[in-house]
C-alpha cells in the first residue's frame, strides 16, 4: 500500500488535542492528510496542532468546538469545508467519562446530561453536519470514511460507569444506522477500545491498572492497551484496505470482551 494513501485528502478529528485523537491525527498527517483538529480545550488544541504541523509539514487547522452544542457544531462544519476542499476521513472521537463509582440509581441528572450530550448527541451532531457534504465528494470508489470511537463497555457493561456504557452502546447503534444511510457512497465503522492509557485514566497506567483490579478485569493478552493499538486500526479503516467493510464495530481490548473477564462486581458464592 502507498504510504501516502491520504495525500490530497482531509481528515477531521474530534477530541483531537489528546489521547486517541492526537495519535490518529499525527499518523494521518504522516500519510499525507491535511488535518482539521477539533477540541474544547483551546490551549491544548493549539499546542497539539503546532506539534503535528512541525513534525509532518502538513496543514493542521485547530477549531475550538463543544460537540454537544448544535450551533457550535454547525459553525465548525461550515468552517471545516471552507478551510479544506474535502474531508475524506471523519474520526468521530470526542468523549467524556464523569461520575465514576455511582450506580445507575444514584447517578445525577447533570452527569447523565453531560455524558449523553457529549458522547452520543455529539457524535450524532458531528456526523449530521459533516457527512452531508462528505457524501457529495467526487472521490471514487468511496466519497469518504467515518470512524466512531465507542468502547468495549458499550458491549459488556461496567456498573461503575453506567451512563458512559449507555452512551457507548448508543454509538454502536448510531454507527450502524449511518452505515446503512450512507451506503454505498461511504463506509462507517467504529472502534471499541478497552483499557488504554488516556485522559479518562488521568494518563496514568497505575490509575488504569488499579481500576482494572477493582473490577476483577482479566486481559488474555496480559498487557494494557496503548494509544498506538487504536491508531493502527484507525489507519486501516482510513486506508483502501478497508474499502469493503462497513457497519462493523472493531473491538480492540486484548480479548477482554470475547475471551477474557470484563469488569464485574458480583458478590455471590457461586
Amino acid at each position: 500500500m502507498n504510504d501516502k494513501f491520504l495525500e490530497g485528502k482531509g481528515a477531521l478529528i474530534t477530541g483531537g488535542a489528546s489521547g486517541f485523537g492526537k495519535g490518529v491525527a499525527l499518523e494521518y498527517a504522516k500519510r499525507g492528510a491535511d488535518i482539521l483538529l477539533v477540541d474544547i480545550d483551546e490551549e491544548l488544541l493549539e499546542e497539539t496542532s503546532k506539534k503535528i504541523e512541525v513534525e509532518t509539514k502538513q496543514k493542521v487547522i485547530p477549531i475550538v468546538c463543544d460537540v454537544s452544542q448544535v450551533n457550535q457544531v454547525k459553525q465548525m462544519a461550515k468552517q471545516a469545508f471552507e478551510e479544506l476542499d474535502n474531508i475524506f476521513v471523519l474520526f468521530n472521537n470526542a468523549g467524556i467519562c464523569p461520575g465514576y463509582g455511582k450506580d445507575i440509581l444514584k447517578a445525577d441528572e447533570k452527569i447523565w446530561n453531560s455524558t449523553i450530550d457529549v458522547n452520543l448527541k455529539g457524535q450524532w451532531l458531528i456526523s449530521k453536519f459533516v457527512c452531508r457534504n462528505m457524501r457529495r465528494q467526487p472521490f471514487e470508489p468511496l466519497a469518504g470514511k467515518v470512524i466512531h470511537t465507542s468502547s468495549d463497555m458499550g458491549m459488556v457493561v461496567d456498573i461503575t460507569v453506567p451512563i458512559y456504557c449507555i452512551s457507548k452502546a448508543g454509538i454502536i447503534t448510531l454507527m450502524q444506522i449511518l452505515a446503512k444511510t450512507l451506503a454505498p457512497k461511504m463506509t462507517v465503522n467504529s472502534i471499541s477500545p478497552g483499557y488504554h492509557v488516556t485522559g479518562i485514566y488521568a494518563n496514568s497506567e497505575d490509575v488504569m491498572v488499579q481500576t482494572m483490579k477493582i473490577g476483577n478485569v482479566k486481559t488474555p493478552l496480559n498487557r494494557v492497551g496503548t494509544v498506538e493499538d487504536i491508531v493502527n486500526v484507525a489507519l486501516f479503516l482510513a486506508s483502501p484496505a478497508s474499502n469493503f467493510i462497513t457497519g462493523h464495530n472493531f473491538v480492540v481490548d486484548g480479548g477482554i470482551v470475547d475471551v477474557g473477564v470484563p469488569a464485574n462486581y458480583l458478590k455471590t458464592d457461586i
